[in-house]
């Protein structure tokens, strides 16, 4: 009863979530042509499965977190691989929960090691996952992280999400952005999320983590949102040590639910802030904890400037890491006060974003910046805003309209 429940579940999601076209989709299928396999990454619940029938429809679908299925693969591994992949090759759903199955797939890759593509491996935890293909598939297999949607994407497919403005509250979790127009609230999935991955998730990967504890850590990290790391201002908050809430804040960003930005160092002689700043990385699971259910309680929230910041960049990020995947992003600030909100280092050269909520156009503002640029010496400056369109500020720094910058990249 419980197989049948559960493929009736991922049936019922792989309808839901095939309404948006995934920009990834060319990445996926470049990767499956260069490796025996692609391993594909990324929260539960973001669209992994979805994905995954989608481009290799032909593929065979096996659901390892059927306990049935799962009972087969454990007691014979490498005999359900060849005795299942004789066909045009297999999705594998959920590969974490079964770690005996990496050397079998070692086995069958090195046993037919021109073929590429043959299997897609899906799974929702990063560590438990990148530790099992680096020990056993190192050099056979591609990896791939899918991330929530971008205005883009959920701007396509046969039921578009119009604008901008949904997305930023509900967030890019395919099945609580579109919880509006199923007669739904974004906030009762992101609950019923929260509750599986503090209750059932964690003890699977292998983590203690009070559920209780977690929740509150979870709801302190939204209040500070976009702030410094302070794990001890935490951990004194929480009644629990210092390294426990390393441990948890390294859980919730290997389960892609946080980001770790850190800063960019130049030697310049200024005094340069150290800590990463710390994210939530979807703006729904943020309005959730904050208990923001609407635009206009979002307008008039304290976290607002914080929460338009996190939601411009994830989704600029979403979109730098398909096509530029070995960019690395930071931040910077000096102990003056002079900070941007994100820095691209792409291929030796270094771009600056400055996000802002509002239409930002001051001569001021444009001063701070310049000074920014010989500072990191970057080659390029924008400021995104929710003004409308774009103009030139000053001498390689633009301001760009976030409607008119959702397929837009620096450079």
């Amino acid at each position: 009863m419980f197989s049948v429940i559960t493929l009736q579940i991922k049936t019922i999601i792989f309808k839901m979530q095939g309404m948006y076209t995934r920009l990834c989709t060319p990445r996926l299928r470049q990767l499956a042509q260069q490796f025996p396999a692609v391993l594909l990454l990324g929260a539960r619940q973001v669209g992994k499965t979805t994905l995954a029938r989608q481009s290799f429809a032909e593929y065979s679908y096996i659901d390892l977190e059927d306990p049935v299925t799962r009972a087969l693969f454990a007691e014979g591994p490498r005999f359900q691989l060849d005795a299942r992949a004789s066909g045009n090759g297999l999705v594998l759903d959920e590969a974490q929960r079964l770690p005996a199955l990496f050397d079998a797939l070692r086995g069958a890759i090195d046993a037919d090691r021109q073929r590429m593509g043959r299997f897609i491996i899906l799974g929702s935890s990063q560590p438990t996952l990148i530790r099992q293909v680096s020990e056993s598939l190192a050099g056979r297999v591609g990896i791939l992280e899918l991330s929530p949607l971008t205005v883009a994407e959920s701007s396509s497919g046969d039921a578009p999400i119009p604008g901008y403005q949904q997305n930023w509250l509900a967030g890019g979790f395919p099945d609580a952005l579109g919880a509006a127009t199923r007669g739904g609230n974004f906030r009762d999935w992101w609950e019923a999320y929260l509750r599986t991955y503090v209750e059932r998730d964690l003890p699977v990967m292998g983590v203690g983590a009070d559920p209780i504890q977690m929740r509150k850590l979870l709801t302190m990290l939204a209040h500070a949102q976009g702030g410094l790391s302070n794990h001890s201002q935490m951990a004194a908050a929480l009644g629990i040590s210092q390294p426990t809430v390393a441990r948890y804040v390294d859980i919730l960003e290997q389960s892609f639910l946080v980001r770790r930005l850190p800063p960019y160092f130049r030697n310049i002689g200024k005094r340069l802030v150290k800590a990463p700043k710390v994210y939530l990385r979807d703006t729904g699971l943020l309005h959730h904890l904050l208990n923001i259910d609407s635009l206009e309680a979002l307008d008039h929230h304290p976290i607002r400037g914080a929460s338009w910041e996190t939601f411009v960049m994830e989704d600029l990020l979403r979109r730098e890491a398909l096509a530029h995947p070995h960019s690395i992003a930071h931040y910077w600030r000096t102990s003056a006060g002079a900070e941007a909100d994100l820095l691209l280092e792409r291929q030796g050269a270094l771009h600056v974003v400055e996000i802002k909520t509002s239409r930002a156009a001051s001569p001021h503002l444009a001063r701070g910046l310049k000074a920014i640029m010989v500072d990191t010496l970057a080659s390029s400056v924008t400021v995104i805003d929710q003004g409308p369109e774009s103009e030139p500020l000053a001498p390689g720094i633009n301001r760009l309209g976030f409607g008119s910058a959702t397929q837009w990249l620096p450079g």
